[in-house]
């Protein structure tokens, strides 16, 4: 398991067991590039140790033409593009027959910005908030977080085909490396 202090996260170390042995419709291991990654607080770690960690035990993750799954992923951000560098799990050790996607973030922006404050108003509220404020602020979080799954899946059309749980937890990992610490 990663430190807030480490910057790499992966999901092949401490991974949940995988639901479907077999299946190749999913997603085996996540990394972050260590380019991408900024100082972050605690709550940020550990909503990507979480995210990778929910993903890998169940998500749904099909590369459009190709049929070689199960995948792993590299995610990472160069100026403003989310890079989905992407490999059969039997490639990825040798680099073979990878497969990059690069996303406009522009789209994410809006919806990232809101997703922090709102965020950051949930951690603040958590500590001295009555149950129906904190309740209220979770609801709004919700809701950004799946309007940001929304733009994700709608991104990804014709050429990564996952499932709202998988989306939901991969705008996690976005936002958090779109996290300036």
């Amino acid at each position: 398991m990663t430190t807030p202090d480490d910057p790499a996260v992966s999901g092949t170390d401490g991974a949940p067991p995988s639901s479907g042995t077999g299946a190749t419709n999913r997603l085996v291991s996540i990394t972050l590039d260590r380019d991408s990654i900024r100082r972050s607080n605690p709550n940020v770690q550990h909503e990507r140790e979480v995210a990778i960690y929910d993903i890998l035990d169940a998500n749904h993750f099909v590369v459009e033409g190709r049929d070689d799954g199960p995948y792993a992923l590299n995610l990472g951000l160069v100026e403003d593009r989310l890079v989905m560098r992407i490999a059969s799990e039997r490639g990825a050790a040798e680099n073979a027959n990878p497969v990059t996607y690069m996303l406009s973030l522009t789209p994410f922006r809006r919806i990232v910005k809101d997703y922090f404050m709102v965020c950051e108003s949930y951690y603040q509220a958590i500590r001295t908030a009555p149950p129906s404020r904190i309740q209220a602020i979770d609801m709004g979080r919700r809701g950004l977080h799946d309007e940001g799954s929304r733009v994700l899946v709608e991104r990804l059309k014709g050429k990564v085909e996952i499932d709202h749980d998988t989306a939901r937890r991969l705008f996690t990992l976005i936002c958090a490396l779109h996290w300036k610490g």
